[in-house]
């Protein structure tokens, strides 16, 4: 691999959601796992952060929210980016009652706390074999917490506002990976099928059993994953 490999987060994560596939891929890569999206209230600001911080050109992973900020970071940049995985995320915008959904998650937040959203939200983003891992959930439960309400409502605010990115697949040119949890809930299968369908030449990777926190819930499969396909680049 000549080109670093940018790591990105999803929503209200953090570069824990990365932290085995950083440490495990570090020794032959270089991987960098940007901290968080704390300060952005749209997927184009997030992309320009990125793009601002950035080597002239890399390879870039992002998970859940992190996808939508790659893919908009390839059509910001196409000339930049080497190569383009997505994991758990999405392509479409905003659906009929979404909103009024990402929102009742806000006052959640807004009125009990960022530990009363995790016990309302981490649920629906597991495999439901997680749900009885204790130290598992407690490990997301604090990194959910290490954000705040505002925090949380600023990315809720750029993913209801988020731009349509299924215009942009056709015409992606870079070396593209798909990867998906099969017990994927938030975002199943299907979407990614789709999804690496319309991009030309992409590949699809499913890990089985896995939820929506796909590096944290598969990580040697995700980490697999990523060493076989930078080696390839």
């Amino acid at each position: 691999m000549t080109h670093p490999l940018l790591l990105l987060p999803g929503l209200v994560c953090d570069r824990f959601v990365w932290a085995a596939q950083e440490s495990a891929l570090a020794s032959e890569f270089d991987v960098r796992a940007r901290h968080d999206f704390y300060a952005y209230d749209s997927i184009a600001a997030m992309a320009q952060a990125v793009l601002g911080s950035a080597p002239p050109r890399f390879h870039v992973a992002g998970h859940s929210m992190g996808g939508r900020v790659a893919f908009e970071i390839v059509r910001m940049a196409p000339a930049r980016v080497a190569s383009l995985i997505v994991l758990s995320t999405g392509t479409d915008p905003l659906q009929p009652g979404e909103a009024e959904r990402r929102q009742a998650l806000v006052a959640i937040a807004n009125a009990r706390g960022m530990a009363a959203l995790a016990q309302a939200w981490l649920p629906t983003t597991v495999a439901p074999a997680r749900l009885a891992d204790a130290p598992f959930m407690a490990a997301l439960t604090g990194m959910v917490c290490r954000a705040t309400p505002e925090i949380f409502a600023r990315q809720i605010h750029a993913l209801i506002h988020r731009p349509d990115a299924r215009p942009l697949l056709p015409r992606i040119a870079c070396p593209t990976l798909v990867m998906v949890g099969g017990a994927d809930t938030y975002s199943p299968p299907a979407r990614h099928e789709e999804i690496a369908a319309t991009v030309p030449g992409a590949e699809l990777c499913i890990a089985e059993g896995a939820g929506h926190m796909l590096p944290l819930e598969a990580p040697t499969a995700v980490t697999a994953a990523l060493g076989a396909w930078l080696g390839r680049r």
